[in-house]
Formats: structure tokens, C-alpha cells, sequence
């Protein structure tokens, strides 16, 4: 295979992107053409929001051709659809070879096990029976490990990030046996999981997105769970023994008196996807609908739990 590599500004980024998809393309990557030098710039936003820019200011586009693709007639059509003023852009292209490679192997490769406080491990699939993870062979009641099956490049996260490790550290070290949970934004389904797989009861599983709820379910079916899953208008009525979100700052803040009205007395609060700058903030707006402190930090970020009395 081949790829297409042109060099634009930062405002043609993003329409030439589109243009060469919608000429053929297989994929297109944006980079930054200063990379690895003096000029590279850092191109970021706050953790979970989008950066306010999208480009550098100089630009190396990569379009991956298909096979047998004309370069020179992709350029010329995209070319007679943005018009002149991205001529320079398209005069100089180049071509490079993508070297044969088997891609899933080499991606498969650089995901294995992730082990999470004790005897929680995120298993990718393809490390069903790596016989490496302690306990794959033992039931968890007799001593093995909490594993959960759940593939890198699915959407709604996998297990990797700071804040997912520990609202999984707090189930493991917290949940009561047979409670019941809401699991707030669920995503892949991975808390609500964890938590049936650790004794929970009942447990719910929330989300705005219906792929995440789709999500989850399929997510469930492959680790032998039973749990709810829904958008939240289908949500029934009533408490949880635990709730559990793992959001965001803004969004934990807009959602404090919904998630705190839906804790049982006794039960426990758990919040996570906070940065250890604002967990005082967002402490101080659930304040008033029951205490929340910080639990345990990593990376940067917290997890904060609270108890309604």
C-alpha cells in the first residue's frame, strides 16, 4: 500500500482531510511537519475536552491510498472542489510505501493484562487463557483473580486510564457484598461489571450515548454478567447501595443533586474523572447534599467518596 503525504497551513487542515476522504482514501492523518524540532508544538486541551486548536501551523497530511489508486487524479479532483487557494497545498505531493505488516498482530501486541489493585485484571481477549495472569484457572470465590474481558479500540474506554483504576481500586476494597449499584456513565460498562464480578447485586449501568449502552451490554454478555443498561430517561426509580460515576469535573458538578439523591442511607458516593485541582470544588458542591472527601489520588487525579448518613 501507499500513502499520500501533502503539507498545508493550519487553516486547509481540516478541509482537505474531508476532500480526500470523500475522494477515496482509506484514512487520513494530520501531523505536525515540525515535529521532532525546535518549532514542534504541543497541541492540547484539559483532560476530556476538545484543544482549541485542531492543527499546527504547518501541517504534514498522510492519505492512505487504496490499492491501485491514481495519486495524481485524487489531487486534481480534490484540487477542482477547494479551488485554487489550495493549490500550493496539492502542487508538491508525495508518495511513500506503507510497508506489509500483519497490522492486528502488531496492535494486539502492544496491549496486554492490565492489573488493577489486587485481584482485578482488564484481559484483552486475544489473553483469554495467557496463563501469565495469576488465577485465570481459579473461580474468583476460591481465590483467583477478578478478570474482565475487554478489547483496546472499542469505544467508551478500556480500563487504562487513572480514574477508571480507581473507582476499580475503591469497588475492590469497598463494595459490600450483595449491593446494589448505579454505575453513572457507564461508557464500556467496565465499573458496573467489576462490580457484579466483586459481589454486587442489582446493578444499573446509565449513559447519554446509546452505543455505550449497547456497549455495555455486549460487554457484559462476554463476561458471563447479568445487569441493566439503558439511557437515562429509563432509568427506575429509587437508591443504591452504591453509585458510581466516573465524568468529569462540570458534569459531576450539574449532576450532584440527581447522583446524591440516588444514594441509599448508608450508602457510599463514589466520584472519579477529577483533577486534584478541583476536587475542593466539587467537594464543595456536593457539600450540601452529603460530605465527599478525597478517597485515594493517581497521576493527578482523584477519586472522591462520600456516605449519606
Amino acid at each position: 500500500m501507499r500513502e499520500l503525504v501533502l503539507q498545508c497551513p493550519e487553516a486547509q487542515a481540516e478541509a482537505l482531510s474531508d476532500e480526500l476522504l470523500a475522494a477515496g482514501v482509506l484514512s487520513v492523518s494530520v501531523e505536525d511537519a515540525d515535529r521532532d524540532t525546535d518549532q514542534e508544538q504541543p497541541l492540547f486541551g484539559e483532560p476530556g475536552t476538545e484543544p482549541d486548536v485542531h492543527a499546527w501551523e504547518r501541517n504534514q497530511v498522510v492519505a492512505l491510498l487504496p490499492d491501485g489508486a491514481d495519486p495524481a487524479q485524487i489531487v486534481e479532483e480534490v484540487l477542482g472542489i477547494l479551488g485554487e487557494d489550495y493549490a500550493g497545498a496539492l502542487a508538491n505531493w508525495s508518495l511513500r510505501d506503507v510497508p506489509d505488516a500483519d497490522w492486528v498482530r502488531l496492535t494486539q501486541a502492544q496491549f496486554g493484562p492490565i492489573h488493577i489493585a489486587d485481584r482485578i485484571w482488564i484481559v484483552p481477549s486475544w489473553h483469554r487463557d495467557d496463563p501469565a495472569v495469576p488465577g485465570m484457572d481459579q473461580a474468583p470465590d476460591a481465590g483467583g483473580g477478578i478478570h474482565i474481558e475487554l478489547d483496546p479500540g472499542l469505544a467508551f474506554g478500556t480500563g487504562s486510564h487513572p480514574t477508571t483504576h480507581l473507582c476499580l481500586a475503591w469497588l475492590e476494597a469497598a463494595l459490600p457484598r450483595d449491593a446494589t449499584v448505579l454505575d453513572y456513565g457507564c461508557g464500556s460498562g467496565i465499573l458496573a461489571i467489576a462490580a457484579r464480578k466483586l459481589g454486587a447485586g442489582p446493578t444499573v449501568a446509565v449513559d447519554i450515548d446509546e452505543q455505550a449502552v449497547l456497549a455495555t451490554l455486549e460487554n457484559a454478555r462476554v463476561n458471563h454478567v447479568d445487569l441493566q443498561a439503558m439511557l437515562p430517561d429509563a432509568m427506575p426509580d429509587g437508591v443504591s447501595d452504591v453509585v458510581v460515576a466516573n465524568i468529569l469535573s462540570n458534569p459531576l458538578k450539574v449532576l450532584a443533586p440527581l447522583l446524591s439523591s440516588r444514594v441509599a442511607p448508608g450508602g457510599s458516593l463514589v466520584l472519579s474523572g477529577v483533577l486534584e485541582r478541583q476536587a475542593e470544588e466539587v467537594c464543595a458542591v456536593y457539600a450540601k447534599y452529603l460530605p465527599m472527601s478525597v478517597w485515594r489520588t493517581l497521576d493527578g487525579w482523584v477519586c472522591l467518596h462520600g456516605r449519606r448518613a
